[in-house]
Formats: C-alpha cells, sequence, structure tokens
C-alpha cells in the first residue's frame, strides 16, 4: 500500500505454506488455506508432523496478521484517505468476520487431536493451556450475548464522544478541555474543571443505565458458561492462571499500605508550593512551581536523534534495534492535519519488525511516548526468530514491563533533551505520576470485584462500595460541594465498561518496571542482560517465569512494593 511510510517488506522466513501471490484482503484466497489446514491435521501421524501442522497455522496467522496490521497503520496516518479507510474496513467487515469461526475450527481441532499430548511440554505448555482454555469456554449461547454487549459498549463511546462544552467561546471536546488544568491561573482552572465535571454530570444516569445493563449481560454470559460470577469468568478468559481474584486483594491493600503514604506526601508538597488552605481536584495537573510546559525538542527529526543517544548510551543492542527503525522508515511521529491522535507500537508479524505512531507535538509526555513504544518494539524485534506466531506475543500483563522498563531505564539519559535541571523536573513528573497511577489502579479493579460478585446490587450500594473505595485511595483532595462528581467519577474511566477487569494488568507491569530499575541501580549490566533475555521469551512461558528472566518477582504484596516505593521516594528527595 503506498500510502505507508515504509515499502513491501520481506518475509523474515520465506513462506512455505502461504502462497506468495495470495491476496490476504479477499476472503475467497484465504478460505482454501483454512480447508488444507482442516484436512492436513488429520493426516498427521506424529507429534513432528502435528508441530508442522502448527507452524503452517502460524504462518497464515502471522500474514494474515501483518495484513491487518497493515491497513491499520495506514488508516490511521490517514484518516482523510477514502482508500486507506475503505482497505481498512473491507478486511474489519468482511475477512475478520468469516476469520474468527475458521480459526475457532482449527483449535477444536487441536484440541481433540490424539497426538496433542504428545508434543514436547516444555515448549508447547503455554500455547496449549491458553487453546484449551479458549474452545472449553466458548458457548454458541453467549454468541448473541457479546453482540448485545459490543452494542452497548458502542452506545458508551458514542454518549462519552458527544460530550463538549462551550469555553472561552468556543466549543472543546472533554479531552482538549485538560490542557486549562495546567494553567497557572488557579480561577482559570477551576472553571475549566467544573465546567466538564458538570457536563459529565448530565451523562450520569445514562451511563448508570447502561452499566446495570452490561452488568446483566455479563452475569449471563459467565453463567452460560458455569461460572458463579462474572469475575471469576473473566479471570479465566484472560487466561489469568497465575494469579487469582485473591493475589488482586493482596495488591490492593499494598497499595493503601505502602504506597498511599507517599501520595499523601506528595499531595501535601503541593499544596504547600501551591500556598493553598486546601488541594482541590484542580490543582492536580499544574506545577506546583507555575513553570511553563517543558519543551524537549522543536522538530520530530530532533527528538528522534536525541532519542537515539539516550539509546547509545544505555545499550548498543538495542540502540541498533531503533537506528533500523529509521533505517526502515518504521516511525511515523509528526502530529498532521488527518492523522489518527495518540500514540501505538504495531508488529508486522509476518516481516517481523515493529512500528512506532505517535504524534509528536514537543511536549515532555512525547518523550515519554517514544521511550515507552520504543520498548513495546525492542520487544518485538527480541523475538524476531520465535517461529510459532502466538509465542512472539506475551500477555500484557509482562508486554508492560518491556516499555514501562524503558521510560524509567531511558530517564537516567534525559540530557540528551534539557540541561540537568529540567531533566530531574522531568524525572520527578514522571515517578510522581507513577506512583500516582497505583491508588487510581487499585480503585478500578477493586470496585469491579465488588460489582461482579455483587450482581444484584443497588445503584445506591454501587455508589456506597465507591465512595469507600475513593476515602481508601483518594487521598487528600477536597471535593467539598462537588460530592455528585466525585461518586461518579468512575464513569470516566472506559476500561470499566468496555474492556471490564482489564486495568491491573498495568499495576502488575509497574511493578515489574520498577524492579527492573531497582537492579539496574546495582548492576546496570546484568538488569539489561536480563530484560533483554527476558524479551527473547516473548509469550512461550508462564507469567512468573518471564518475571523471573527479566530478574523480578511476580507477587504483589507489601514486601514486595516497599523496596520499590522507597527507591521513587529516594530519587524524589534528590530533585
Amino acid at each position: 500500500m503506498k500510502l505507508l511510510p515504509f515499502g513491501q517488506l520481506a518475509p523474515h522466513r520465506p513462506r512455505s505454506f502461504v502462497p506468495q501471490t495470495a491476496k490476504l484482503g479477499k476472503w475467497p484466497e484465504i478460505a482454501p488455506l483454512f480447508d488444507h489446514l482442516e484436512a492436513a491435521a488429520q493426516k498427521a501421524n506424529s507429534p513432528a508432523d502435528l508441530a508442522q501442522w502448527l507452524l503452517k497455522w502460524s504462518e497464515l496467522n502471522a500474514a494474515l496478521d501483518e495484513e491487518a496490521s497493515r491497513r491499520y497503520i495506514a488508516m490511521t496516518c490517514h484518516t482523510d484517505n477514502a482508500e486507506a479507510e475503505q482497505a481498512y474496513l473491507h478486511f474489519l467487515e468482511n475477512v475478520e468476520p468469516q476469520l474468527k469461526p475458521r480459526q475457532f475450527a482449527l483449535e477444536q481441532i487441536y484440541v481433540a487431536h490424539p497426538l496433542r499430548n504428545q508434543l514436547p511440554k516444555a515448549r508447547y505448555q503455554v500455547f496449549d493451556r491458553d487453546v484449551a482454555n479458549h474452545v472449553e469456554l466458548f458457548r454458541p449461547e453467549n454468541v448473541a450475548l457479546e453482540t448485545e454487549e459490543a452494542k452497548l459498549c458502542q452506545q458508551y463511546q458514542k454518549l462519552i464522544g458527544a460530550q463538549t462544552v462551550n469555553f472561552l467561546g468556543e466549543e472543546k471536546t472533554l479531552v482538549q478541555m485538560g490542557r486549562y488544568l495546567e494553567e497557572p491561573e488557579r480561577a482559570l482552572r477551576q472553571e475549566a474543571w467544573e465546567l466538564v465535571a458538570k457536563r459529565r454530570l448530565q451523562d450520569a444516569e445514562k451511563c448508570e443505565e447502561l452499566f446495570d445493563q452490561l452488568i446483566q449481560l455479563r452475569t449471563q454470559i459467565a453463567q452460560n458458561a458455569g461460572f458463579e460470577n462474572y469475575r471469576d469468568y473473566a479471570f479465566r478468559q484472560k487466561c489469568r492462571f497465575d494469579y487469582s481474584p485473591a493475589d488482586c486483594g493482596q495488591f490492593h491493600e499494598a497499595v493503601e499500605s505502602e504506597i498511599m503514604p507517599v501520595v499523601r506526601e506528595i499531595q501535601a508538597d503541593r499544596q504547600r508550593q501551591l500556598k493553598l488552605d486546601s488541594l482541590r481536584p484542580w490543582d492536580l495537573a499544574v506545577d506546583p512551581q507555575n513553570r511553563p510546559p517543558l519543551k524537549p525538542f522543536a522538530a520530530v527529526d530532533d527528538m528522534v536523534s536525541r532519542a537515539q543517544k539516550i539509546f547509545n548510551q544505555l545499550d548498543t543492542a538495542l540502540a541498533a534495534g531503533f537506528q533500523e527503525m529509521q533505517d526502515l522508515k518504521l516511525l511515523d511521529l509528526v502530529n498532521r492535519k488527518g492523522k489518527a491522535p495518540g500514540g501505538y507500537q504495531s508488529t508486522l508479524a509476518e516481516a517481523r519488525v515493529p512500528f512506532i505512531f505517535m504524534n509528536a507535538i514537543g511536549l515532555q509526555r512525547d518523550v515519554e511516548t517514544i521511550l515507552h513504544e520504543a520498548g513495546h518494539a525492542f520487544h518485538a524485534q527480541a523475538t524476531k526468530e520465535e517461529d510459532l506466531h502466538a509465542y512472539r506475543n506475551a500477555p500484557i500483563e509482562f508486554c508492560e514491563v518491556a516499555s514501562m522498563s524503558m521510560e524509567l531505564l531511558g530517564n537516567e539519559y534525559l540530557e540528551a533533551f534539557y540541561a540537568t535541571a529540567e531533566a530531574n523536573r522531568a524525572r520527578k513528573t514522571h515517578l510522581e505520576g507513577i506512583i500516582g497511577f497505583f491508588p487510581w489502579m487499585a480503585t478500578v479493579d477493586a470496585f469491579q470485584h465488588w460489582v461482579y460478585t455483587h450482581p444484584g446490587h443497588s445503584r445506591a450500594e454501587r455508589k456506597a462500595a465507591y465512595l469507600q473505595l475513593m476515602d481508601r485511595f483518594g487521598g487528600n483532595v477536597d471535593y467539598a460541594g462537588f460530592e455528585e462528581v466525585r461518586a461518579y467519577s468512575w464513569h470516566r474511566q472506559l476500561h470499566i465498561f468496555l474492556h471490564p477487569f482489564y486495568y491491573v494488568e498495568y499495576g502488575i507491569a509497574q511493578l515489574g518496571a520498577l524492579q527492573v530499575w531497582l537492579n539496574s541501580k546495582t548492576n546496570k549490566a546484568k538488569a539489561l542482560a536480563d530484560y533483554k533475555s527476558a524479551l527473547a521469551l516473548g509469550g512461550s512461558r508462564p507469567l512468573p517465569e518471564l518475571f523471573a528472566a527479566a530478574g523480578c518477582k511476580f507477587q504483589f504484596d507489601a514486601q514486595t512494593i516497599k523496596p520499590l516505593i522507597q527507591l521513587a521516594r529516594t530519587e524524589l528527595s534528590r530533585f
């Protein structure tokens, strides 16, 4: 596709099953490949034959994955291009719906195969476990319910997406209003915050109604699959074999005992610097010394060259990986008209190379984003020689260790962007952001545990449960006069509506990243070597083994958190 910044990239391994000329955006050319795989599985007469069959299936999956990625990348790079939009939607509407039942049929064939249990356990343990789990959970009667769930989620997105306010004579989205919370003028910040808060409350009843329906649907889906509640179903659906709801509860308690005191210290310090009688919700994003925003670079090419300097100082192999991305034009980082918002890293699964997309405009968060997405890219590069497509992706709990670790490790060399005083300011803001994330993560996760284990609850009971969590994890922020805003503040967290129970992963990964950083303080070379070794495992090992390979403990208790928060506290005292 000409719209892509990179050209046609050769497959990392030459195709042996998928025809080189196959047009993978056309279902009539894809279907015979699934027919072949279904027939070939019956002819596998040895474990070696079955392993070869898995590699054929893997090759097809990688080719289809890359086809989808290319169309998505082109569409997000050029949202105003009709050809790119049409190509993306065609795949979404005409190929993916056909793929799902055919992929599930192959999973069923694999699980029922008489030679499955003769495959080397050490090699196929994770793959086997995940495929068997997917097949075991499938219920035909849940298909229609999941479609209904998706429609309700779309209604939530439409509701939230339509929320705008009129501010300073202009209509603005609530996302756009966020920048005014960084304004030094307190009255302006308060006006902006109140306007957004009141606008959200206008849709509170609709959000509650949608959520009631989602709870009912999800509870039914879980019961159809034989589970007592949706929480237990969701843990199995997400292949959470390595930690339990009880572990999450222990995590919440550790956040309360070990992290909340530091959060309150940071809030008290902010209140003191701003010379306030009380810290209000509109005082949380402004620089406490009323300094203007940091300006790390003027042009995106400058950002790339400075990021390259960070990687050059950090590790020669990682530096070479980032340079390769530049050479192959696997970066689209400039903010421009017609480009989708946000940032992401996508892997071209057949070429086995990463692509980074972002919208840099010269802010400190752009520096954090390029380091973060580079961490994901290094993960993709590390798994390049893994031939089983499923293993070139790790669980999100570990994928984010790759990216969050790179933020912390890269921050050691921020002088590539700033003088030392400004670099320290950036480090401090970043660390405070990490510390402040944990209480909100615990709130979001604990709230969902309560919601789905009390399926018959009333709205009043739900409100009370959430307010109890806000008392535990909200810190010393004064919401006087805005009690209803505080009680419904969870409405803004899209994960609660769209991706239930998907949030604790970020907390788990952040603990891993902080451990990598802690290890680097005593032995930088070993910490980096362990980090890279763990990335190379992809998703081939269970989560505790991936963490162990990176030199980390897969534990969420106070004992694990205590030295990490102490390191953060020590570092903050230096700035």
